[in-house]
């Protein structure tokens, strides 16, 4: 694996007027690293991503995507990042894969260009045969998967999740995890996934855990483990956000 960091955030704070909502948080995510971002609601996670998003601008500290710097080079950075949101932003009313040839379009990329791309990844997700089908008739985790395969069209180095697997049912979730984390393996992007659902994470992750605004732990699996001297993630994140683990 690449050790160069695709994602750098270095001493960000966020206030909205009294709260602080992030507070000094620094830590990267490598090439080919799928990092965990854990957190409960309140965390700090909304706030992080709309930060790296550019859709809020941090008044201190830096975020810089595949070395641009998203505050001074928006448009170098930006161009490297997919998103997914926790909300889905597809257009129902449109095919699949008249959804996906907007996105490109979007993106610069010519027509011909974006089909081969929109072939690609429909195969890899084994949604091709569904292409040409109206995007409400496909249930949540295949819209899920439309999602992702739209955020990897312009080929970013970063992926940015937030909540992935909200509302889908579990073969669904695990088959969207299993999915996820080949990507990583397989095209050494770097991807930073916000969930608060401990079983998603694998134990090769990049683990971050977020309280309160603060950086509490980032770390192999196995080191925030061992720093925490506990044996499961769920007994290490207790201690770390200061809450009762679930017996």
């Amino acid at each position: 694996m690449s050790h160069n960091a695709i994602l750098s955030i270095a001493n960000i704070s966020y206030t909205y007027g009294p709260k602080k909502a992030l507070d000094r948080v620094s830590f990267s995510v490598k090439e080919g690293q799928c990092a965990i971002l854990l957190g409960p609601n309140g965390a700090g996670k909304s706030t992080l991503f709309s930060l790296i998003t550019h859709l809020y601008d941090a008044p201190s500290g830096t975020i810089c995507i595949d070395g641009h710097d998203v505050r001074l080079k928006p448009l170098k950075a930006l161009k490297a990042l997919g998103v997914v949101f926790q909300q889905s932003t597809l257009d129902l009313d449109l095919t699949v894969r008249q959804n996906l040839l907007y996105h490109a379009a979007l993106h610069g990329i010519k027509r011909r260009e974006a089909e081969h791309r929109i072939e690609e990844e429909l195969t890899r997700f084994g949604m091709l045969e569904r292409a040409d089908e109206k995007t409400r008739q496909l249930n949540g985790g295949h819209r899920r998967r439309v999602e992702i395969a739209r955020a990897l069209l312009h080929r970013p180095r970063l992926l940015l999740l937030d909540e992935p697997t909200v509302g889908l049912d579990v073969p669904s979730r695990k088959a969207l995890v299993d999915h996820l984390h080949a990507l990583c393996r397989d095209r050494q992007l770097a991807v930073l996934w916000a969930t608060h659902l401990i079983d998603e994470i694998a134990s090769e992750d990049h683990l971050i855990v977020l309280h309160q605004g603060q950086l509490k732990a980032s770390g192999a699996v196995s080191d925030v483990l061992d720093e925490t001297g506990h044996e499961t993630i769920e007994a290490a994140f207790a201690q770390l956000t200061g809450r009762q683990e679930r017996t």
